[in-house]
Order: C-alpha cells, then structure tokens, then sequence
C-alpha cells in the first residue's frame, strides 16, 4: 500500500512543478518502455463477479497465484438480487457469477464481502467506505466508473478482464499515460444543484469524447466546497466525457472522511500518512495540457433527454430540435435518440413524465444521496401515474445508517421499495429493470439504449430531483422547493 508521494529511483518530484495526477503516476512506474508505455504498480485492485470469472480461470490455467492478496478486495454487486436475500438465486447466471467468486476468493484467499455480509455493496461504494481506497493510490477495477475513487485524490481507472489477470498475478499494469486536463468549476452552486448536475453540464458541453485521452483534475471553489461523496459522484462521471480517470487534490474534507475508515492506517501509521497525503496536491505553476472554467453560479438542475449522458438540458429547459443541428452525424445521432425515447422537439423537460423512479448506482447511492432524496419526500407521496420506485443504497452500511435515521420510513411512506445493496437497476443485470416502453428517472449514469432494460427509457437526474418527480409524477426544478 502506498501511503503518499515520494520520490522513485532517479526522480526528483522538486525539479518542476507537478499536477497531482503526475506525483501519483510518477511515483507508481516501475518500468518506463520505448513506445511510451510504462509498467504501473497498482496498489488496490478491487473484483466483482461480472468480470473476475475468466481472470481467475487464466490464473489456474498458467498455475499462477496472486502476487498480494491483501492487496485485492472483492464483493459481489452487479448479479446481485436487491429484494428476498435469504432465498435462493432465481436467475441461473447470477446464482453462478456469485457463486464462482465466492470459490474463487477462498481457492485464492482474496478478501471478500459476501452477500450476507453488512458490508456488502457496491464495488465503489465500499473501496473508499472501508478505507481501502486511500490518498495516494493508484486503484483499478474490472469496471469503466472506477474513476469514483479519484475523488480521494487517487488515480483510479478501470481495466479489462485480461488485465485483471495480469494485476492479479503481477500486481502491475501496462498502461499509456493520460495527458492532464484541469476542470475548474467556479463560484457557489445555486441551490438544488449538486455534484451530480455538475457534472451533467460538463458532459453536456465538452461531449462523450471531450476527454478522451486525458485525467481530468476537478478543482474550482464549487468542487472545494464539495463533500468526499459529492466529489466521488463527479468523479464516477469523467468517465462519461471520455476521460481515463477524474481527481480531486487532498484536503481536510478527505481527511476527515477517511479518519478511522477500517483499512485506513491508524495510530503512528495514520500520522505519517497524512504527513504525505498533504503533498497530493498540484502544484503552483504545474502545466496542464487542457483547461476549462465552468461557472457554477449558472448551472441549474439537469435532466438528459437522449441516450447519451451528453444529450442533456436545464430542468427549465426544452427537448432539443435536431434540425437546427448543422452536423449531420450528431443531427442523426439526435433524431435516432428522440425516435428511442419517445420525444417530440420543442417539448418542455417539465413536461416530461417517468413512470419509475431509480435512486441507486455507483454514482448517487450514499448515504448524503439518500438524505436528499428523502427531504423532497418527507410527508409526501408518490404521484398515481409513478408505477414503481425503487431505493437501492450502495452498501450494507449506507442501509444501515439511512435505517437509523428514518429514512427508511419516510421512503416507505411515499411508496417507495426499500431494497437491498447491489447495482440493481443501473446495469440491468438483475431483476430490477424497465419494461419495454417504461420512462425513468434515474440517479445512474448511463441513459444508452436497452442499459436498464430492453425498450427501457431513461433519464439521468440527480438524487433529489428523481424524488420530486416521483411526487410530482414530472421533472420539476427544486430550485423553487430548496
């Protein structure tokens, strides 16, 4: 585990001013190749079922084990039934996907969180809940949203199912270095923004490539004012505009969230970790290769429209026209979308009604998510046309907590299922997904054709504001309930 910055064989970190992503990748090159490529040492490989199976098969094929097993945590989360944990498996491929990493785990004494255990959940949603994902890291995942732990100031990415092999047997990765990209969101959110549109309206105006190839830095007084939760739901979504990964420097907000964290260092070792944690910053003068200013004073409560997280508009905005689009490969992507969701140009967001509501996924499923979905539902309820919504915290521990605060019971109350940890509804891998046809406001990430059902519709929102429209039985703008 690496616990901070210093500085590699040769390597002389004062020599010029270094970005954050630079200290942490710098320091983690075991090898630098002629074409570029650098041999990375990974300190934190987390594993779920969905792409674990074949790695561990190569394993067994090639009579090789794990290089650290410590350093491997596993926890079953998209197959995963979010309803009736104490019966048997229905769908055949879940039972087995669960059941071979559980094999898999005690055959190769890889760390696991079962599905009986509390702290069962998310992949990435319990790596920073444990304390497993730390300042410092570099972190991979068999899953495209591992940049959610950047958020610790962590270079976080997700990798393939030959490269999980190769991490697993080697604890290192081959992999080309990114180029640096600073996002500077500046000025105060308006209230009833959050993170989650933050990031909207970043996807929505650089697009779905618009980082491709970069790492993108978050910094700016609105990602400064951000909690760590907030700051993992901006950095889930980089991956969204294209980017490898998304960070935000270390600060006392991240100290204070990673304070007493299980896998966290403690006593004299906490100490001195925090001793190099204070240098995960970027430096004054450090050159990016790109940079955005956002202005966080005119962002306003987002929902998409399309089937891309960049096809997305102001809650007081329209459905957008397609004709007035001159570029043709975009004006077709965008009638193709409005064809899929049943929209019509022109129509108000507001005028927009979900059928089911989803408050769950990797990216809005914490407990300061729950918390807010909760405050636009307290003493309401959900609207008759709302025929299903579904809350799915991110973990054993989020239930936990949102149980002892009542939030249990406010959802309830409003006619909402109150479920189980697990991916549910986001990837459509379990039994929670849409009917062909059915609109959903969703806390997800990805709104691509058949991703939450086949035929299914969504709309990515944030946490809140997929809670008024459940009331509502419409999008609303919470601006003018916050």
């Amino acid at each position: 585990m690496t616990a901070g910055i210093s500085p590699a064989p040769g390597q002389d970190l004062d020599a010029a001013p270094h970005t954050l992503f630079d200290k942490v990748w710098n320091e983690h090159v075991v090898h630098a190749y002629a074409d570029g490529s650098s041999l990375l040492y990974i300190d934190r490989h987390l594993l779920h079922e969905a792409t674990s199976p074949q790695a561990f098969a190569g394993l067994r094929a090639a009579r090789r084990k794990p290089w650290r097993t410590g350093s491997n945590l596993a926890v079953p989360d998209h197959s995963v039934p979010t309803q009736a944990r104490e019966a048997p498996i229905r769908d055949p491929v879940a039972r087995l996907q669960i059941e071979t990493l559980s094999s898999n785990c005690r055959s190769f004494a890889i760390p696991l969180y079962e599905l009986q255990d509390a702290r069962q959940g998310i992949v990435h949603v319990i790596g920073p809940e444990q304390g497993a994902s730390l300042p410092g890291m570099t972190i991979v995942c068999g899953d495209s949203h591992t940049s959610t732990h950047g958020a610790l100031a962590a270079v976080a990415f997700g990798i393939g199912t030959s490269e999980v092999e190769h991490v697993l047997a080697t604890q290192t990765l081959c992999a080309y270095k990114p180029r640096n990209m600073r996002v500077r969101f500046d000025g105060a959110l308006p209230k009833g923004v959050t993170a989650k549109d933050m990031a909207l309206a970043l996807i929505e105006h650089v697009g779905t490539a618009g980082a491709t190839g970069y790492a993108i830095e978050y910094a700016g007084s609105a990602v400064q004012a951000l909690s760590v939760e907030g700051r993992m739901t901006l950095c889930n979504l980089a991956i969204e505009a294209g980017a490898r990964c998304g960070l935000v420097e270390f600060d006392d907000i991240t100290l204070a969230y990673l304070r007493d964290r299980p896998w966290a260092p403690h006593g004299e070792r906490w100490d001195e970790a925090v001793r190099h944690w204070r240098l995960l910053q970027s430096d004054s003068g450090a050159r990016f290769d790109a940079e955005l200013v956002m202005d966080a004073c005119s962002l306003a409560p987002m929902v998409t429209w399309g089937t891309s997280p960049d096809m997305a508009q102001p809650v007081d905005g329209h459905v957008p026209d397609p004709a007035l689009v001159p570029d043709l490969a975009k004006r077709t992507a965008m009638t193709r979308a409005l064809q899929y969701m049943a929209l019509v140009p022109g129509t108000p967001m507001q005028e927009i009604h979900p059928q089911v509501i989803f408050i769950g996924s990797c990216t809005n499923s914490r407990i300061e998510d729950l918390r807010a979905a909760a405050r636009m539902l307290d003493g309401r309820h959900i609207a008759p046309s709302v025929r299903r919504a579904l809350v799915v915290p991110g973990s054993g521990l989020v239930k936990q907590q949102a149980e002892h605060e009542g939030l249990d019971r406010i959802f309830r109350a409003a006619g909402f299922e109150w479920r189980d940890a697990g991916c549910s509804m986001c990837v459509g891998m379990n039994d929670d997904v849409l009917a062909p046809g059915e609109r959903c406001a969703s806390t997800s990430n990805r709104n691509f054709e058949d991703r939450q059902g086949v035929g299914g519709r969504t709309h990515l929102v944030s946490p809140a504001m997929a809670a008024a429209a459940a009331v509502a039985g419409h999008f609303v703008d919470i601006r003018e309930q916050a």
